[in-house]
């Protein structure tokens, strides 16, 4: 009687094999669009990066005495109340019309990107829609 070696693996059933083909296909396309997004983007990133580099070095020399320390804790709170969208020269983020585009996102679930929620009340409830289906 001849034993089966471990080497030796069932065949594929057909539902097998297309799951591997599928995913086969889902990564080829993922790591072309990466090779494509990083080829368009990445020289415009770095131009990005050392525009906003030149800047903080001239407004560096400009003002010799500031405290970088302070002047970078500055930046900071600045972007974040940016990305919140809390500077004054924008609408309020949380008027009726911004809440309902956050309530669409939730419910097509479709990723809300800086669309996030900051009150208490707000966390739970977001989570709901999508398990209510």
């Amino acid at each position: 009687m001849a034993a089966a070696c471990c080497c030796c693996s069932p065949r594929l059933n057909e539902d097998n094999a297309r799951f591997i083909l599928l995913a086969f296909f889902i990564t080829g396309y993922m790591l072309i669009g990466a090779a494509i997004f990083a080829e368009f983007e990445y020289d415009k990133e770095q131009e990005d990066r050392e525009e906003y580099d030149s800047a903080l070095a001239l407004f560096r020399q400009r003002y010799p005495d500031i405290n970088i320390s302070d002047l970078n804790q500055l930046l900071e709170a600045h972007a974040d109340a940016s990305s919140r969208g809390l500077l004054t020269s924008k609408r309020p983020r949380w008027d009726f019309p911004g809440a309902f585009y956050f309530v669409g996102t939730v419910v097509s679930t479709i990723g809300h990107g800086n669309a996030r929620k900051d009150s208490a009340l707000s966390r739970p409830t977001a989570a709901m829609p999508p398990f209510s289906r």
